[in-house]
């Protein structure tokens, strides 16, 4: 094959560096006269990048800039990612890519990513080889039926995979050529899409019934021939169809949904951590869920798990979760008005509503997947502050436009007591002459290091039991200072060495459940990290 040079080099973003290029480099490749004389270290580049980057008057141009950026030299993208991760996540990743997906069409550039609509029946397996990369390891896909709390948007959901994507790569060091972002593209129920010219998805309202699971079996097909041990994470499906394909491929192949498992493990994390500082032992809980969608309830059975860990029965764990929903309190006299997924959770008890609820159940956790912001009211968390001297209140929906409660909220109406968790950043908070550092529940905490862990044994299937490992390793690296400021989780900036926890910790459940099928090595960490991509030229 023949060396790519000159300016077909610099066009290249796998393979440019820009003015990184040495004198020696420059004349070998073809390059001199192609670029300024002063060759510029990776770090001054940085400093150039960061400073266009903060001149940028809104979060959307910054992510077009950063969009940019790895469309020119992904190396430096990815270092960039890396080593300012806690200013730059919140703009690849929530709250700004949910804005980055709702003017998808408009600030298109370059095509990233692979597109399967129902027009591509039966060409699947063909059309893969056009992708240019042989290792695919990671795969995101979405059919952008409920991106974040923002409802259906179609194809313009691809920001979705994209962003989850560069996480993989920043946080855990999955090299970018093992990652590929899918759009399972089978049309939308938003008729405003439909009808605006600029969509670029396929243009009809969304298949669903018998000719969606032909599709996505073909697709699964189609991928696991091609890549045999890839890693398929869903994201971004509705509840109905979350479940289900959960239910259906997780003994059948190797996949996870992310927004179910991923969201439980992180939450169950945060919960672990919060019993250290309220004293409360976890078999004790009692634990109150607003929403009861797949998130929600993902949570709910992990939790139940745990319990029964904790020595709980079944029927005793169950007892510690209750959940209320858009009609009130999950009870069992609501009959045939509960989906099956909720059923599992509905006790023997009188209906009622949320503040209700609260003072009858004494809940000890509250925690909000609903996608409707102000759900939780300031009377609803000063009754939490009421029934506990250190209530746990996770507000959990993303954007952060869709946050149940803000972080200032929390703490104002609990008297600064509040251990509070959010799914999208907030910032510090002072209140009464103290700072509060909200804590982010943040899935990026959990499936990046899940994924390591995964590829790492070459695990046959992904297991509850490592999303129950994962959660509670994440829980440990919290220190007892970071919990006195109100961090639930350790320091994204931390990302790196937390995710090859977690993978350490995923990757020894494999092994233990006969999963893997790499040999044990004698030094598991050494070789998740040396298997992490480093970014730095």
């Amino acid at each position: 094959m023949a060396r790519t040079t000159g300016k077909e080099l610099l066009r290249n973003p796998t393979l440019n560096k820009g003015t990184g290029f040495t004198a020696e480099e420059r004349d070998e490749l073809g390059l001199r006269g192609l670029l300024p004389y002063n060759r510029c270290s990776q770090q001054v580049q940085m400093e150039r990048i960061l400073g266009h980057f903060r001149r940028k008057e809104s979060d959307i141009e910054r992510y077009i800039a950063l969009n940019a950026l790895q469309d020119r030299n992904e190396q430096l993208y990815f270092r960039v990612l890396m080593e300012y991760v806690d200013e730059l996540m919140p703009i690849v990743y929530t709250p700004t890519v949910g804005q980055a997906c709702r003017e998808f069409a408009s600030i298109y550039r370059r095509p990233k990513g692979f597109y399967i609509s129902p027009d591509d029946r039966g060409h699947v397996r063909r059309m893969l080889d056009n992708w240019p990369e042989d290792d695919v390891r990671v795969i995101v896909v979405t059919d952008g039926e409920r991106i974040l709390g923002l409802g259906d948007l179609g194809s313009n959901g691809m920001g979705i995979p994209i962003g989850k994507l560069a996480l993989y790569v920043s946080l855990a060091g999955i090299h970018p050529s093992w990652c590929l972002p899918v759009m399972l593209d089978v049309g939308t129920g938003n008729s405003e899409l439909l009808k605006d010219p600029l969509y670029m998805g396929w243009p009809h309202e969304r298949v669903r019934g018998d000719a969606y699971d032909a599709l996505m079996e073909e697709f699964i097909a189609a991928v696991t021939d091609r890549w045999p041990h890839v890693l398929v994470q869903f994201e971004d499906f509705e509840t109905t169809n979350a479940l289900r394909l959960l239910d259906v491929w997780r003994d059948r192949t190797l996949c996870f949904n992310d927004d179910i498992q991923g969201t439980a493990a992180v939450t169950l994390s945060g919960v672990l951590a919060a019993t250290r500082v309220a004293g409360t032992p976890f078999e004790d809980l009692r634990i109150l869920f607003v929403g009861a969608g797949s998130a929600a309830t993902g949570i709910g059975h992990l939790m139940a798990s745990a319990f029964v860990e904790h020595g709980l029965s079944a029927a005793q764990a169950k007892r510690r979760l209750w959940f209320v929903d858009s009609k009130g309190l999950i009870v069992k006299d609501r009959g045939d008005d509960l989906a099956p997924h909720k059923q599992s959770f509905a006790h023997d008890h009188a209906p009622m509503q949320l503040e209700e609820a609260i003072e009858d159940i004494r809940p000890n956790v509250l925690i909000g997947a609903t996608g409707a912001p102000g759900t939780f009211t300031e009377s609803v968390v000063r009754k939490m502050a009421d029934v506990n001297e250190r209530p746990a209140v996770f507000a959990l929906s993303n954007p952060t436009s869709q946050a149940e409660c803000t972080a200032e909220e929390a703490y104002a109406w609990s008297g600064g007591r509040a251990l509070f968790a959010s799914g999208s950043p907030f910032a510090p908070v002072e209140y009464e002459g103290r700072t509060y550092h909200p804590a982010q529940g943040n899935n990026a905490y959990i499936f990046p290091g899940v994924g390591l862990g995964v590829i790492a044994c070459r695990a046959e299937r992904v297991t509850d039991t490592m999303f129950m490992a994962a959660a509670k390793r994440l829980a440990s690296l919290v220190s007892d200072e970071q919990l006195e400021r109100g961090a639930l989780y350790p320091p994204m900036k931390n990302s790196r060495q937390v995710s090859l926890e977690v993978a350490h910790a995923v990757a020894e459940v494999a092994f233990t459940e006969g999963l893997a099928r790499a040999e044990r090595p004698d030094d598991l960490r050494r070789v998740l990290r040396d298997m992490q991509y480093d970014p730095s030229y």
